[in-house]
């Protein structure tokens, strides 16, 4: 039930703000959440930034937060690469933050189609150019060479729409090399399993919010816990007539998640 939530799993893009401006009733809902001693995670599919990066963001709409409440898909990724290809060489097709992450966690990182190369590694890279496109499709013309995808999504919302996400920039792989990346991110439910471990929260005391039903939502399900969309990114109305990931609960937007959360605690 809505009243017994305490550890709130927010996607962030669409979700919580689009590009760079926070919306409307974000900012209470999280002071809300951290007033009853909740806790907060940002589970984001963008790759393009680190937690480090992340935290500097909140930070600049007067959040404070913590690296460890960031499980996105760049930093998840990381780990089972580290798990993976320790000692091996990457290729990563992301941005230059994405790409120090990588390299933090002690793996070895081309910008070559060197003949050792192991795995191709795709993000949502907003530096993407045709030289970088060009050295991965050579890769995956190799048989022997893996491929990695942070995330699943098409396309990230933007102030003006939507601009081409890492299933975007995959789809475009796909149809030139017959090639299909193994996603870390969402819907795969390891991010939303890290969060819980921190806080060692039962499945009735956390709901994952977000705008997209193949990822959030699927996400959560896959989780074992409640859902919230809400309808400020990619879903419509429309969608939930023939989706395989419906959610608990639906919202215009994280403000109508506020009063309705505390409605839920009987609060005015």
């Amino acid at each position: 039930m809505l009243k017994d939530k305490k550890y709130f799993l927010f996607d962030i893009d669409g979700t919580l703000a689009v590009d760079n401006t926070l919306f409307a009733g974000s900012l209470e809902l999280i002071r809300k959440i951290d007033s009853l001693g909740g806790r907060c995670f940002y589970i984001t599919n963008n790759s393009i930034k680190s937690r480090k990066d992340y935290v500097k963001k909140f930070a600049g709409w007067g959040i404070k937060t913590e690296e460890s409440q960031f499980m996105t898909a760049s930093y998840a990724t990381c780990r089972y690469l580290e798990r993976h290809y320790q000692g091996k060489k990457l290729f990563v097709m992301g941005t230059p933050s994405f790409t120090e992450e990588v390299k933090s966690f002690g793996l070895a990182v081309t910008d070559r189609a060197e003949p050792d190369v192991a795995c191709v590694v795709a993000g949502f890279d907003t530096t993407l150019c045709y030289d970088k496109v060009d050295k991965a499709c050579e890769l995956l013309f190799r048989p022997e060479v893996d491929y990695i995808g942070t995330n699943p999504d098409l396309r990230c919302p933007t102030s003006y729409g939507f601009m081409p996400d890492c299933g975007g920039i995959c789809q475009m792989l796909n149809v030139t090399t017959d090639r299909e990346p193994l996603y870390i991110g969402k819907p795969n439910p390891a991010i939303v399993s890290m969060c819980m471990e921190q806080v060692e929260a039962s499945p009735e005391e956390v709901l994952v919010v977000g705008d997209r039903l193949y990822t959030d939502i699927a996400c959560g399900l896959n989780a074992g816990v409640e859902t919230a969309l809400v309808y400020t990114g990619e879903a419509r109305p429309e969608d939930l007539k023939e989706t395989a990931y419906p959610p608990d609960y639906v919202f215009e937007n994280v403000e109508e998640l506020l009063e309705a959360f505390q409605a839920a605690r009987g609060e005015e």
